[in-house]
Order: structure tokens, then sequence, then C-alpha cells
């Protein structure tokens, strides 16, 4: 599966999209930046109850609209909402978006594919940023806060990590959502935290897997599962069994293993992020 299939796999759009402006590559996503919404602000609304409304953070807002810097809105004023959580930046004379890429600890590959795939951008659209009035942009830290747990009773080592890789006797790199925990058949996977079950069953080469969708965009998948112990529609806290550890799709390793997503809500679709960051034993 290529990155493109994990960026694009599900679809949530919120906001009045605007036609896009800026042409993307052939089969590449349209650039975030010819996707920006717009808002007319109504009596009663204020900076953070619109960005929760697009499941945005108020400096993303404050980013895109010098107006609302002061952190106040006025009603009847439009605000460019952007797709999903980030900055947008001015590529400097004599650097690449690779070099902005490294400066913001992006990956470049997603970089890449949120703008269009295009070769050379003179702004570009940081994912994942957090916008600060000094230019001092920080990654968005509110994930840490939504997600914090361990799907295992045990710390397990991992079999294959998130990222790209090439499988045994292939050429072509493929690219791996989540994180492989080894564990033996019928150990107990366990939610990481407060959530609402919105899939539990068989997914091709995802095997018996359970989803579960988390507070501020935020999903978790368990995948890999010998048995499925919930229900869709069920609300799971930290802790709950979801299932036990089996071998139900395709491997990607001989050993039996949890395969563990983290993911976040985009007009992009679920984008996998590594998982490392929110696993807390």
């Amino acid at each position: 599966m290529t990155l493109r299939y994990f960026l694009l796999l599900g679809f949530l759009f919120t906001g009045v999209l605007v036609p896009p402006a800026q042409a993307a590559e052939p089969g590449c996503p349209t650039p975030a930046l010819s996707r920006l919404g717009r808002h007319i602000v109504a009596s009663g609304e204020t900076l953070e109850s619109i960005a929760q409304k697009y499941s945005l953070v108020p400096p993303t807002l404050m980013g895109f609209n010098p107006s609302v810097r002061n952190g106040k809105v006025t009603v009847g004023a439009e605000l460019l909402i952007p797709p999903y959580n980030g900055v947008r930046v001015e590529v400097p004379a004599g650097q690449s978006w690779r070099d902005v890429a490294t400066k913001y600890r992006v990956r470049p590959d997603v970089l890449y594919e949120v703008n269009g795939c295009q070769k050379a951008p003179r702004v570009v659209f940081i994912p994942g940023v957090n916008w600060s009035p000094d230019g001092a942009n920080k990654p968005i830290a509110a994930a840490s806060t939504a997600l914090s747990g361990y799907p295992l009773a045990q710390k397990a080592g991992v079999l294959l990590g998130y990222g790209w890789y090439i499988p045994q006797g292939k050429g072509e790199p493929i690219f791996h959502g989540g994180l492989d925990l080894d564990a033996p058949v019928g150990t107990s996977v366990s939610a990481i935290a407060q959530g609402t079950v919105a899939f539990a069953g068989s997914q091709g080469a995802y095997g018996n897997m359970v989803v579960i969708n988390h507070q501020k965009g935020y999903q978790t998948r368990y995948a890999q599962l010998e048995t499925i112990g919930v229900e869709v529609g069920q609300t799971v806290t930290r802790g709950t069994s979801v299932g036990t550890v089996g071998q139900t799709g395709t491997p990607s390793s001989l050993k039996p293993h949890l395969h563990f997503e983290v993911r976040s809500n985009s007009n992009l679709g679920w984008v996998a992020e590594d998982p490392s960051s929110h696993l807390q034993k």
C-alpha cells in the first residue's frame, strides 16, 4: 500500500470548499492551500467555537487570518478556513520545500503530497504545526493529551515500525501506517483512551480489526486480531478489552502481532501518524 492510499483512506469533509486555484500533479491530492474554506462570523461565535466547529485549534485560524490575532472575532467578518491544522509558509529564495520540511521536522513525502506533489512551490502548507506570532512555529501538541496509553498489558518489541520499508524479496518500498507489536496469539488487547467503537469486523489485509474514534479528531486501530470483544457504537474507556491478538490478515511478519495505528481526521481522510508519541505504559 502506498502513502497515497493511507492519506486518502476515508473521507470526512468540513467547511465550504472553494474551487482549486492551484493544480496538482496527476494522481495527487489537490494542494491544501487550494482548498481553503470560508466562514462568516455569526453572532455569539468566538474564535474557539469556530475552531472547534472545523476540528482546528485557534492558532491555525490566527495564522490564516491576521484580523483575529488579538483573539477576538467580528460579527460578519469572513475567515479563511484551512482543511486541517497547520501554517502557510513562504519558501525562502534559494531553498526548496525539502529544506522547509527539515526545518519544521515534517516528513518530506507527506509535505510533498499535501502540497499537490508540486516540484517548486513558492508557498507551502505545513501540516500539524502551531502558528506563533513570533514566527517560532512549533508542532501542535494536542494529540499527546488526547491519546495516551498502551494497547497491551506488557511493553512489547516492535516487529515493524511506522514509515517506509522494502519488504523481503521486493524492490519497491511501501508505507507501513502503524506499529506491529510482538505478542502471542490470545494476548488481550486494550483501548488506549476513551472513545466510541466505529468499526468491529474483518477488513481485508487488516484481518479482524477494531476502530475507535476519540476526541479532538483522533482514531486508533487495532488489527490482526483473533477475537473481537466490542461492538460498533459501544463506548469504551482506557483499558477496555477490545479483543485478542491473532493472525487474521495479510501478515507483514511471520510472528503473531498486534498491528496498531493512530490516525487524525482531515480533508485528506484519516491520516496515519507515528503511534510512538501516543504510547505510554
